[in-house]
């Protein structure tokens, strides 16, 4: 069974720029999903449970950390592992981030090399 990423964030580029640093994980038979608002990234999730997701917080209709706390604590789907990406690093949005159920939370401008990294880590791909 193939593993499945989804990127959210309300900009295309950044959600290219994600894309493409992930890119060589479709030869490990990743299917990739992308959502430029919390609403549709919440269908996605449930429909496609996808095993990884980079979750923008700053997005309209709805939120990253409303996004994760549905899904973490109403859907229980503990086993979505789910990175916060958000301009904002302070102490208290990470603290919040935490409460909401992320399993990481890491500030923009992000390095790509890192983004792939902890790809490979929850994917368990070497």
């Amino acid at each position: 069974m193939s593993q499945k990423i989804l990127i959210v964030d309300d900009e295309s580029h950044i959600r290219m720029l994600i894309g493409q640093t992930l890119e060589e994980l479709e030869d490990e038979g990743v299917d990739f999903f992308e959502a430029e608002n919390g609403e549709i990234a919440l269908q996605i999730i449930q429909d496609e449970k996808p095993d990884l997701v980079f979750l923008d917080v700053m997005m309209p209709k709805m939120n990253g950390m409303e996004v994760c706390r549905r899904v973490k604590r109403e859907l229980k789907m503990e086993e979505v592992f789910i990175i916060l990406l958000t301009a904002k690093g302070q102490e208290m949005d990470r603290q919040k981030g935490q409460e909401v159920g992320a399993d990481i939370y890491m500030t923009k401008p992000f390095d790509p090399e890192a983004i792939l990294d902890k790809a490979k880590r929850v994917l368990q791909i070497s």
